[in-house]
């Protein structure tokens, strides 16, 4: 793999981690599905993480930050135990020894904190509350700082949305169902990243569940 990885931001991505290679990290049981990625172990990294069961990684400390939703399984580390569907912050300079005891799946983003996004998050996103959204929409905030604004958003089946740009870009997982808009059809295990600006007509014949983070792209190289 060459580095930078898929760090055009003026390019729109769309990555079926269903269908991708798994990368087996420098840790027995810890494997990873490479989504971009600034350098081999160091800057911006998206990526889905497998920890086998009883797989662990040593203490360690991240720069800038450190964000998880937890996919499958249960994701541990000194400060507590993260069931599936669990959404994780841990801001520049904290530092933990994660493991995982039944083994789990985990999508991640790395050093993408701006400096003064220092709140400390974990949320349960099976015990909150979804919240009305755009017509039959639901939706489950999860952080916003700055442009920045990360939910889940849940679309029953037939859902429709009217057209629409995002400034700042759009990023996607797909968690359940098939997400679908113009440019194609999106099902479970999808990322999709989309420029500053970029504009869509999104709906879900069956229904969907969709990790999502708005406004963040603007602010990297090549992202306006």
């Amino acid at each position: 793999m060459e580095y930078p990885y898929n760090l055009d931001y003026a390019k729109k991505l769309v990555i079926n981690t269903n269908e991708e290679e798994w990368v087996p990290s420098s840790l027995p049981g810890v494997d990873r599905c490479m989504l971009e990625r600034e350098s081999a172990e160091a800057g911006i990294t998206t990526s889905v993480v497998s920890y086998a069961p009883n797989s662990h990684f040593p203490a360690h400390t991240h720069p800038k930050g450190e964000e998880i939703f937890v996919l499958e399984g249960v994701f541990s580390d000194e400060n507590g135990d993260y069931e599936a569907g669990t959404y994780i912050r841990n801001p520049a300079g904290c530092s933990h020894s994660p493991f995982s005891k039944e083994g789990c799946k985990l999508f991640v983003k790395l050093n993408q904190f701006l400096p003064a996004d220092d709140q400390p998050i974990a949320i349960n996103t099976n015990k909150q509350e979804w919240l009305l959204g755009h017509g039959e929409l639901k939706v489950m905030p999860l952080s916003s700082f700055g442009t920045t604004g990360t939910a889940l958003v849940k679309w029953p089946p037939g859902a429709r949305f009217t057209p629409h740009s995002h400034f700042g870009g759009e990023e996607i997982f797909v968690l359940s169902g098939t997400f679908i808009d113009e440019h194609g059809r999106y099902p479970a295990g999808t990322w999709i990243r989309s420029p500053h600006m970029s504009s869509h007509n999104p709906y879900a014949d069956e229904g969907c569940i969709i990790f999502v983070k708005t406004g963040h792209l603007s602010d990297r190289p090549g992202g306006l």
